[in-house]
């Protein structure tokens, strides 16, 4: 499947822009601008060109229901009930604690729309985790993959977003309106 992905994208026009930290054996990747349902597509297929065997993803329960959900789990989802109340974050922080080596792939923002705020359960699990934040984002008009250094949360939960939102602003989703480079503040 891995030349197949990377012919897909090759065909299509898509580069990547740095390299995935191989040597962390847990982190949480975050991907975005979230603007379409390419993203998944495009997403897979970095996945395994990169061989991320072992990369996850938490998706919305819907998709894993009916007919086609094992489609769903056998690409790496779990799913999350968005609208019960429970600690999403304490749980995927167990998953983390569990396996040798664990690599959960989330939308910041999650969802298509576009947002005022990026969710913080992402920032959250990697903090409790203890593991490193990895950006992946996907520029539609570029046509490329950027990956950004790992960093790790700090105490600073303002700065930290500041600098997450300064690696997305530029970077431009299918839907190029629904980016989040209305999220980055400049100094006054």
């Amino acid at each position: 499947m891995r030349r197949l992905w990377s012919l897909y994208l090759r065909l299509l026009g898509w580069t990547l822009q740095g390299s995935f930290p191989y040597h962390l054996k847990k982190c949480v990747v975050i991907v975005g601008p979230h603007t379409s349902s390419w993203d998944f597509i495009i997403g897979l297929a970095f996945r395994s060109k990169l061989r991320l065997t072992n990369a996850k993803y938490l998706g919305k329960a819907e998709l894993f229901k009916g007919p086609f959900g094992f489609i769903f789990r056998k690409l790496g989802g779990f799913p999350v009930e968005r609208t019960e109340h429970h600690n999403m974050v304490d749980e995927v922080v167990q998953l983390f604690n569990s396996q040798a080596s664990f690599v959960l792939v989330l939308s910041p923002e999650g969802t298509r729309k576009k947002v005022e705020r990026l969710r913080t359960g992402f920032y959250h699990i990697a903090k409790k985790a203890g593991v490193p934040i990895v950006m992946t984002g996907l520029d539609f008009e570029k046509k490329q993959a950027s990956l950004s250094e790992p960093f790790y949360p700090t105490d600073n939960e303002v700065a930290d977003f500041q600098h997450i939102y300064q690696f997305y602003h530029n970077i431009k989703g299918k839907v190029p309106g629904q980016g989040m480079a209305h999220l980055l503040t400049t100094p006054s």
